[in-house]
């Protein structure tokens, strides 16, 4: 199903809130490349029920999970959970917007009564670390559960997020990814993207300080959504920097089941007062009522080039974005080539160690201070100096999972948490935002559009990093971006566009990108076959 006719009667059913079934059938549904929108459907027809369509995927956990490590734990009251779903829709009970549907959550977001381990040994007490377990979910998992959406399981991340390329320094080993193991699955959300993408679930909750929703979106052939900073509440989500620029975001497999979560957990929470920013910016109607097949006609779109990064695209890259810039143009997109030339854009970028800006890192004890702190009374940790205290060794250390961060970090002579010095960060944001703006003002440009990386995604074995087009760039300004599939290298590894905007352009970025993917359907799909 696709189309506008397709979209205004899923929009009805689920914008409505109620599900009217009639007698479900008795075999469970084949859960492969399902998505929000045809179990909307296919709820309302009585095809089968929540309780069924969960255990339909947990045990499509069971036969793949040992291939592809995606998952850290599961949700023990899952089909409990889609039992009680089950009733109220029986019931005629007005239900939310995910009603029925299963999603995964990252690792590093707490759901109340899972353990929280932030991908870290240390914290893995099944192998003898501490047991950290969250007493309260994160504000984003609470709004799953009141839009009705069933909660699978956490997924695998490194340590401490410390990678953006895989999860091999996680307790619980390597996530693979699903597309084709021998590329390396992109990270920090790692384990989100993988059980997306191979069908452990319809969409994920992913998180981002520097290309770690993007990158597996991206290797995956998934669709990603990295929001505007402070768009999305991220109280309740281990940070790296919650104060300058963690966002918490979107992995699904098409850009309606993405509007979708993003119209669920966007928008201002009392939990995390930077999301004030946000009021009035969530469209009343919600991302879902913008989307359009024809949204791209007369936008125009800036292209990556040396005003925006110095660092040139590979060859065969150049080729596939060749041929995405020409099916942008068939949609009637005005193409505008490197807008950025003459600005100083490219020159804002400070790389730490040659590897990538993290300017607004300097928060993160102080943000691990206060994650923390929301921990029940009787939790063994509530404070960063707690966490080295207890686990004995320090992740910002020598041979931390978080170590290239330590030059920037300010503590006192007890190791306690210091108020960070943020001066040079802000004064990057502004400087990025006022170039951004000015230049899109200049051009009259609805966004920009990019290839996601220079050059093919790197192979699982081996050091070879991802080599994203707009991570430092986006994260520091704190631009959001929807990443989209866009063909394969002729290797078969995925290649995939990155739309980007001015902050709280979401609705016209996933406008655009859902009209790409309408035309393209470029999404690579995973070998998996049961």
């Amino acid at each position: 199903m696709n189309g506008c006719c397709t979209l205004r009667l899923a929009t009805a059913v689920m914008l409505g809130f109620y599900l009217v079934p009639t007698a479900p059938h008795a075999a469970g549904p084949a859960v492969a490349e399902l998505t929000a929108e045809q179990i909307a459907f296919d709820l309302a027809a009585g095809k089968y029920t929540v309780e069924t369509l969960t255990r339909a995927y947990l045990d499509r956990i069971a036969r793949h999970e040992a291939r592809l490590n995606a998952m850290t734990i599961l949700n023990p009251a899952a089909v409990d959970d889609a039992r009680a779903i089950d009733r109220r829709i029986a019931a005629g009970e007005r239900v939310g917007l995910l009603a029925g549907i299963p999603v995964v959550v990252k690792e590093s977001i707490d759901v109340a009564g899972l353990a929280s381990t932030l991908g870290w040994k240390r914290l893995n007490a099944t192998d003898g670390g501490i047991a950290l377990v969250a007493g309260e979910d994160a504000t984003v998992v609470r709004r799953l559960r009141d839009a009705g959406a069933i909660i699978l399981g956490k997924t695998n991340m490194p340590a401490f997020a410390g990678d953006d390329t895989r999860a091999d320094s996680s307790w619980a080993g390597p996530s693979y990814n699903a597309v084709d193991p021998d590329i390396a699955p992109g990270a920090s959300s790692a384990g989100t993207a993988t059980a997306v993408a191979a069908s452990f679930a319809v969409m994920g909750l992913a998180e981002e300080t520097g290309g770690s929703i993007q990158n597996p979106a991206a290797a995956q052939s998934l669709v990603g959504v990295k929001p505007s900073f402070a768009l999305v509440p991220n109280s309740g989500v281990a940070p790296i920097a919650s104060s300058t620029r963690d966002v918490v975001g979107v992995h699904a497999k098409t850009v309606y089941d993405a509007a979708m979560l993003l119209q669920t957990i966007a928008g201002y929470s009392l939990d995390d007062p930077k999301t004030v920013a946000a009021i009035g910016r969530v469209p009343t109607e919600g991302y879902i009522a913008a989307l359009s097949p024809g949204a791209l006609r007369g936008k125009r779109i800036g292209l990556y080039g040396p005003g925006w990064r110095r660092t040139p695209l590979s060859d065969e890259t150049l080729e596939l974005y060749g041929r995405a810039v020409t099916e942008l143009s068939a949609q009637g997109a005005v193409i505008v080539r490197d807008p950025f030339a003459g600005s100083d854009f490219a020159e804002i970028a400070t790389l730490h160690l040659g590897i990538a800006d993290l300017r607004g890192a300097e928060t993160a004890i102080f943000d691990l201070d206060a994650y923390f702190a929301r921990f029940p009374e009787d939790a063994p940790i509530h404070s960063f100096k707690d966490l080295v205290a207890k686990t004995g060794e320090d992740p910002f250390g020598p041979g931390g999972p978080l170590n290239i961060l330590s030059p920037m970090l300010p503590r006192g002579s007890n190791g306690e948490a210091l108020r960070p010095d943020i001066t040079e960060f802000l004064a990057a944001r502004e400087r990025y935002l006022r170039v951004f703006d000015r230049t899109m003002a200049q051009y009259s440009l609805d966004g920009m559009v990019f290839p996601q990386m220079l050059e093919e995604p790197p192979r699982m074995k081996g050091n070879g990093r991802h080599q994203a087009t707009t991570v430092g760039e986006i994260n520091v300004a704190g631009l959001p971006a929807v990443i989209v599939p866009a063909g394969a290298y002729r290797s078969g590894a995925p290649f995939s566009l990155i739309f980007v905007g001015p902050i709280w352009s979401e609705s016209l970025l996933l406008s655009m990108a859902y009209a790409y993917e309408l035309q393209g359907h470029h999404r690579i799909l995973p070998r998996l076959t049961e």
